[in-house]
């Protein structure tokens, strides 16, 4: 262990530029990793929250007052590397030939014009993102507002993972000698960035937060009435677990003191996690939909000097993921949704499953093209009728689909329609032409070379 170690990390940061604030929050996790930290928390710490209140009960709508008070955030700093991406994930074709960012853009100038508010569109970028992103959003200049459309998430040295806590140092690559800080860097940033200052001044109060990637998360009047009838300094839209999301962070709360946390894959032992995937247990988990009253969160970094203290995750990998021999390194990182257990008086809401849509693979990707989906005029993506929030699971064989650059070949000649699908299984090299239609649980198999399919139904 070594002040050294942390004396070198804090002066690369000071070199890079970076502020004082974001410089103490890494000084503050560092110390805990000296000390022997893993940021684990264990089932015999929580329990499971069995109940919450439900978006579903909502009638009231927020005033127009109230809504000109209400600013969107996007997390935009994502490249979409696991999919082979090399830019802005946002900027990817979502469905229609529109990229996510487009159908971003349409939905907060839908929520405009039919609500008269100001609604700001403000995307939280990375070094990588940014100059893409931006060039992207001048595509639609409506959405001009009087805030900047953006504000750039911090970064942070990668930590060599011997006793000497070096920051990694990689001449091949220096940027891969950085990391950024997870998406809890949310907060040091709006405050760092000038951000979080310029919101409040311009009258801004509440800041609805989602994934880019998240086409189902559009700012819900009813919800903001809510969250600001109930004073609630936070809140986190969960949802009810099903299968495929074992290995969604779920929500519990604390045996000892009764708080609300969020509890992560990477934060559970590993003789938990039996119990960590059990959906019946842990039935809530979070959309990363989230609700902010910005005076409370400025009141909390200025009570906390602008360290806000969230729960850490300690990341184990490579300095180069691409090679597995270049040196161990630890990732410091935090997840926004954390703060459910740091700011004192935050809720959850049950939300329904339409609120949730996320592109995290080339399998949820196919799912979002599909007609098991259906777009709006304003953008809004939700399952079709009769599918009851429930997307078809898909299953692609990852040697020929996991990256873009091999997935987007084999559907180009169309999209199979998935409404009455409930799960594909795609093993070798298959490429679908027009008029295919699954129904109920198919597996398609390449077994001796590809295969194209075309105009037949498949059923199972």
């Amino acid at each position: 262990m070594s002040a050294e170690g942390l004396a070198a990390c804090e002066q690369k940061m000071r070199d890079a530029g970076l502020p004082g604030v974001a410089i103490d929050t890494f000084a503050h996790y560092y110390r805990q990793l000296e000390a022997g930290e893993t940021g684990l928390i264990a089932e015999a710490e929580i329990e499971p929250v069995t109940d919450a209140p439900d978006a579903d009960d909502l009638t009231e709508e927020a005033s127009a007052e109230l809504l000109d008070q209400a600013v969107v955030i996007k997390l935009n700093g994502g490249l979409g590397t696991s999919m082979g991406m090399t830019k802005a994930k946002s900027l990817l074709e979502a469905r229609d030939g529109q990229t996510f960012l487009d159908l971003v853009a349409r939905q907060v100038l839908g929520l405009r014009e039919r609500t008269c508010a100001r609604l700001p569109l403000v995307l939280m970028d990375s070094f990588a993102t940014r100059d893409d992103s931006l060039a992207a959003l001048e595509q639609h200049p409506a959405l001009s507002a009087d805030l900047p459309p953006d504000f750039v998430q911090s970064k942070e040295p990668k930590v060599l993972a011997d006793a000497t806590m070096m920051p990694a140092e990689w001449p091949a690559n220096p940027a891969l000698e950085w990391c950024p800080p997870g998406h809890g860097d949310l907060y040091t940033s709006l405050q760092t960035s000038g951000m979080l200052e310029r919101m409040l001044g311009a009258g801004y109060r509440y800041a609805f937060v989602s994934n880019s990637d998240n086409l189902g998360a559009v700012l819900d009047p009813r919800i903001l009435a809510w969250v600001a009838a109930a004073d609630a300094p936070f809140t986190m839209e969960v949802t009810e677990r099903t299968d495929a999301d074992r290995k969604g962070g779920h929500i519990a709360r604390r045996i000892d003191g009764g708080g609300l946390l969020l509890r992560e894959t990477a934060q559970t032992p590993d003789e938990d996690m039996h119990v960590f995937e059990d959906v019946s247990r842990h039935r809530y988990f979070n959309t990363n939909n989230l609700w902010i009253d910005l005076r409370a969160l400025a009141a909390e970094l200025d009570r906390r000097d602008g360290v806000l203290g969230l729960p850490m995750i300690r990341n184990r990998k490579t300095v180069d993921p691409a090679d597995k021999t270049s040196p161990e390194v630890l990732q410091i990182e935090t997840a926004m949704g954390a703060a459910l257990g740091v700011i004192e008086g935050a809720r959850v809401l049950r939300v329904p499953r339409v609120r949730l849509a996320p592109v995290k693979t080339t399998n949820d990707l196919l799912a979002l093209r599909s007609d098991a989906f259906a777009l709006g005029d304003d953008g809004q993506v939700v399952p079709a009728p009769g599918r009851e929030g429930r997307p078809p699971v898909i299953d692609l064989d990852p040697e020929f689909f996991k990256l873009v650059g091999d997935f987007e070949p084999r559907v180009s000649g169309g999209v199979p329609s998935l409404r009455e699908c409930d799960r594909l299984t795609v093993r070798g090299d298959v490429a679908f032409g027009p008029g295919v239609v699954v129904r109920g649980t198919v597996e398609i198999r390449a077994d001796e070379g590809p295969v194209r399919l075309e105009d037949q139904v498949l059923e199972g």
